[in-house]
């Protein structure tokens, strides 16, 4: 990575535990629009490791902090890899965003509630409302991730 995409990885991480206290909590979980909205961003512009590793430290120092749970891990990071993934294969921001509310709306969820519920918090927990929290999340963050996008491209912030 150049020195300039560091620097806006941090700033990614930066953005996504600033904006932590903005979640939606939903039993044991709480979903955080703002932290899919940087996963769409970052796998745009900096590509898929680099937004899975943006994930992993936003999810890491907002549970250092408590403002997160465990569930933030594979929530965010498979949401992360697949916008990354899916917009590296296809070369829209639109398949970031589909790729983030697969992955964490889906995978990401389906993770949390088979295995990080039940091995780390030792509490069950009901897929179809892991699905739905974490599908509602990331579709709302992916939308806001999206508009920032197009936003910085006409400002010529960013260009694809």
């Amino acid at each position: 990575m150049e020195t300039r995409d560091i620097a806006r990885a941090a700033v990614l991480v930066a953005l996504a535990v600033a904006l932590s206290p903005l979640y939606i909590p939903v039993g044991l979980s709480k979903c955080y629009p703002a932290q899919h909205m940087i996963n769409v961003i970052a796998a745009v512009v900096l590509g898929p490791v680099p937004a899975l590793l943006i994930a992993f430290l936003a999810s890491l120092i907002r549970n250092l902090l408590g403002l997160g749970t465990l569930l933030a891990f594979p929530g965010a990071m498979i949401g992360a890899l697949l916008a990354g993934t899916a917009y590296r294969i296809f070369g829209k921001p639109w398949a970031a965003g589909l790729g983030e509310v697969v992955g964490t709306g889906l995978l990401g969820a389906l993770v949390s509630a088979w295995l990080v519920g039940p091995l780390l918090l030792g509490k069950s927990m009901a897929v179809a409302g892991m699905v739905a929290a974490f599908g509602l999340s990331s579709a709302a963050g992916a939308a806001a991730g999206l508009w920032v996008l197009k936003f910085l491209r006409k400002v010529h912030v960013w260009a694809p």
